[in-house]
């Protein structure tokens, strides 16, 4: 395994490399327990937004430190959300780490799903967070039209047809030039990036596989989330529920963003970690 690391404040930004990929990710917090975070789908890089999302998961940087992946940096078309989860593992695995507590988002809980089932210890804790075991046909028409913007190339109705779908209406309301603005910076990679991550979760469909997931597991979702379901939350936790150290918790509002919007997320996460 090969590294490089640069400095910004009290983060480090590295990339690890391994035979068959280079993968970048960013590592905060000064916790003795780890903590590993998936994100979702995005036309930017997460690494971009990496001092925000220190700060936003501050409540845990003193438990833990905390690593935030990339995908592999040569995503291939037909990328699917099982390989980017065994990647990750083996990224995770080249970095000496595990077993680490993991917390993944919406496609990153989709991955975070697949690394508890093929990868059992290397997962001490669990937090899936607005995601779903399988992606319906009718929920796909969404991701399609998605795709349609980015092969397009515009990225600002992307943006907003993004941001409608992830955020409650008023959330949305204000942050529509902010989104239109954050377009501005997305690139033709980006936007080959997005495709290959939303084309993704097509075929995805690990609903019979959830009991195999054994380790203590936090399920997160909202009823409001108009891109997997609240239902999809409830199916999870329905699956891995024979297992004692399963918890659901569903929130009323936020809709699909609520790992950014409600503001006890990272506390009730937290609780959990450390129960």
């Amino acid at each position: 395994m090969q590294t490089r690391e640069r400095s910004i404040d009290d983060m480090k930004y590295d990339t690890v490399k391994t035979d068959a990929f280079t993968m970048d990710y960013c590592r905060f917090g000064r916790g003795r327990d780890t903590l590993v975070i998936l994100p979702g789908v995005s036309t930017q890089r997460v690494l971009t937004a990496g001092l925000a999302i220190a700060k936003a998961y501050a409540p845990l940087a003193e438990d833990y430190t905390i690593y935030l992946f990339e995908r592999r940096n040569d995503m291939p078309p037909g990328y699917s959300v099982r390989e980017m989860a065994r990647d990750t593992a083996r990224a995770i695995q080249a970095l000496g780490l595990g077993p680490v507590n993991l917390f993944g988002a919406s496609q990153g809980g989709m991955m975070a799903m697949v690394i508890a089932i093929e990868y059992p210890a290397l997962v001490g804790r669990l937090v899936l967070g607005s995601t779903s075991a399988r992606i319906s046909t009718a929920r796909y028409q969404m991701f399609d039209r998605w795709i349609q913007l980015a092969k397009d190339g515009n990225a600002a109705e992307l943006a907003l047809a993004f941001g409608q779908a992830l955020y409650p209406p008023e959330i949305f309301e204000q942050s529509r030039s902010l989104l239109v603005e954050s377009a501005r910076a997305t690139t033709a990679e980006g936007l080959e990036r997005f495709i290959i991550m939303a084309q993704a979760v097509k075929d995805f469909d690990i609903l019979n596989d959830l009991g195999r997931i054994a380790c203590p597991t936090l399920v997160i979702g909202s009823r409001a989330d108009r891109v997997v379901g609240g239902d999809a939350s409830v199916e999870i936790a329905g699956r891995i529920g024979n297992q004692p150290d399963c918890e659901l918790f569903m929130y009323d509002g936020y809709g699909h963003a609520a790992y950014d919007l409600a503001p006890d997320y990272k506390a009730r996460m937290l609780r959990f970690l450390t129960a």
